[in-house]
């Protein structure tokens, strides 16, 4: 990294860094875009990922991290920070034009924070109404249930986006912009509709059957998560990731107890570690079959939704066995597991990976080559490598797009190190490619458990901890391979129990933000299997 850093005080010489873990870099707000862009282009060693961008309350300031790797080797990281101490009107640079993805989360920071991006091209609160008074993730923020009162009332969209833009003399202005054109027709799909695959609107303008433009709407399940643990334990905490993408619950968790267990210097035994690994790729064999049920359902093959569904169970009733829980599985604690395994697991488990073989056979005669499904996938919905990295589209998805981006194999955690699998890459860009590598990434699931589940050693399930958790002051980031893609927990400590700043990476935020990229010049029909294809789901967003 030392030609990195030699880079970095070329582009800002006034840049401060911090040679810690990862590689941390401090500079003015105006300077930031310049920095990063200078990352991005980096040829030996492009940074053209940004993984995470958090806004924190700094109390002093109001800033942003953004944590950036390289799109060819996910373990190289970078932190950028920069800040305004100006809180009656905050302002810092987009990155939009640099990385595609920062444009839901600039506007997320806006809804949260009050800090507004200039030359972002829609500054529209993302997650709350554009009419919410206050900002919940400043520190000063009141919750006066009075002051933003619970209505029913149904809100107007809002199709006229404010911005702030910094013409060639370096002046800014102030402007509002249409999202639409005055003569577009306009549907609606969603909030309620069983195609956004939960609580999520897009407004869509048609040139007769053509999408033209996709505006996307979220904050209709907001819960407020990442605000409500600033006031709660670090134990406490792990049940709200069980309820964000709830087909990711048991990774999820593993990810959060990751982070905590890195500050907290604690090691997990070995038998925890075989018993988290093995329950992961079960987690990710279950929303792996949702996922094709839910994509045929989509594609109108009704049977073939039941029989994923069918497979799922099993694997659900594996679930309830160990820790009680189908849908919400609660397995991971801070230091290991909370249950261990009961007596038949390894029977059980070692049972289905040839039931499971058998099915997915099933499944590639009953519909991977039915000539309607491939018509409604081949093709459609295409996305190429270079935006799936720009939006930071990870998992199934990004691997259909040609990149290399399993954090399993980049950043190997658990026992990931230790077992052979092979990462599943597609160079198609299409739907069907999507759909091809969940079948293929079931399989590797399969490989991955055969190896683990007959070396389970004997030992202890759990780290001894204290009952009360605090974490050294300082800032700290873990990443997993979740079911859709990359999950990030970002932690920051000021030494309490409780996190002064917790913040959560959301795999399926990046997967709808690329939806209106993908779907533009596409048939408003193939909007649903597309939709499909990308495996998003809403409360894994609207946090």
């Amino acid at each position: 990294m030392e030609k990195i850093k030699q880079l970095i005080l070329k582009t800002v010489s006034e840049a401060l860094i911090e040679d810690k873990q990862p590689l941390t870099v401090t500079v003015e707000p105006k300077q930031l875009p310049v920095l990063a862009k200078a990352l991005r282009d980096n040829a030996e060693l492009p940074f053209d990922m940004l993984v995470k961008l958090i806004g924190v309350d700094r109390g002093e300031e109001l800033g942003v991290n953004y944590l950036i790797c390289s799109s060819t080797d996910l373990s190289k990281e970078i932190v950028l920070k920069t800040g305004t101490k100006d809180r009656e009107n905050p302002l810092l640079y987009t990155v939009t034009d640099i990385y595609e993805t920062a444009h839901y989360n600039e506007r997320e920071v806006f809804a949260l924070l009050g800090v507004r991006f200039i030359n972002n091209p829609d500054m529209r609160k993302f997650f709350l109404n554009g009419d919410w008074v206050g900002y919940p993730l400043r520190k000063d923020y009141d919750a006066t249930p009075s002051i933003n009162p619970v209505t029913l009332e149904s809100k107007d969209i809002i199709d006229v986006a404010p911005r702030i833009m910094e013409n060639e003399k370096g002046e800014l202005v102030e402007e509002t912009v249409n999202i639409f054109e005055e003569d577009d027709y306009i549907i609606n799909i969603g909030p309620q509709h069983p195609s956004t695959h939960g609580v999520m609107h897009f407004r869509t303008a048609l040139d007769g059957e053509i999408v033209k433009k996709i505006d996307v709407h979220s904050g209709y399940i907001h819960r407020g998560i990442e605000k409500l643990s600033e006031s709660l334990t670090y134990p406490q905490i792990l049940h709200f990731t069980d309820r964000l993408d709830y087909l990711s619950a048991n990774i999820n968790r593993h990810g959060l107890c990751m982070c905590v267990e890195k500050a907290a210097g604690i090691e997990v035994p070995e038998r925890a570690q075989y018993i988290r690994t093995i329950m992961d790729e079960l987690n990710r064999i279950d929303s792996h079959c949702l996922a094709w049920a839910c994509q045929t359902n989509d594609l109108g093959a009704t049977t073939a939704f039941i029989y994923g569904m069918r497979e799922r169970e099993v694997i659900l009733m594996i679930f309830e066995k160990v820790c009680g829980g189908r849908l919400i599985i609660n397995q991971n604690v801070v230091g290991g597991v909370m249950f261990d395994i009961y007596k038949d697991f390894q029977k059980d488990v070692k049972a289905f990976i040839p039931y499971m073989r058998e099915k997915l056979r099933e499944y590639d005669r009953f519909f991977t080559h039915n000539p309607i499904g491939l018509g409604r996938m081949v093709n459609i919905g295409n996305l190429t490598k270079e935006d799936a990295i720009s939006y930071a589209v990870t998992g199934p998805a990004g691997r259909g797009s040609g990149w290399s981006c399993d954090i399993r194999k980049h950043i190997p955690y658990a026992l990931y190190d230790k077992v052979e699998f092979k990462e599943i890459v597609r160079n198609e860009c299409d739907s069907y490619a999507r759909y091809l590598n969940r079948l293929d990434e079931i399989e590797e699931s399969l490989h991955i458990i055969e190896q683990l589940i007959d070396n389970i050693p004997d030992g202890d399930i759990c780290a001894k901890t204290k009952a009360i958790i605090k974490l050294p002051e300082g800032e700290y980031y873990s990443r997993v391979e979740a079911c859709r893609g990359e999950f990030g927990v970002f932690i920051e400590s000021r030494g309490d129990k409780f996190p002064y700043r917790l913040k959560f990476r959301s795999p399926s935020m990046a997967l709808v933000s690329a939806m209106p990229l993908i779907c533009k010049g596409e048939k408003i029909s193939d909007f649903i299997g597309i939709g499909g294809s990308m495996d998003y789901v809403i409360p894994d967003i609207d946090r």
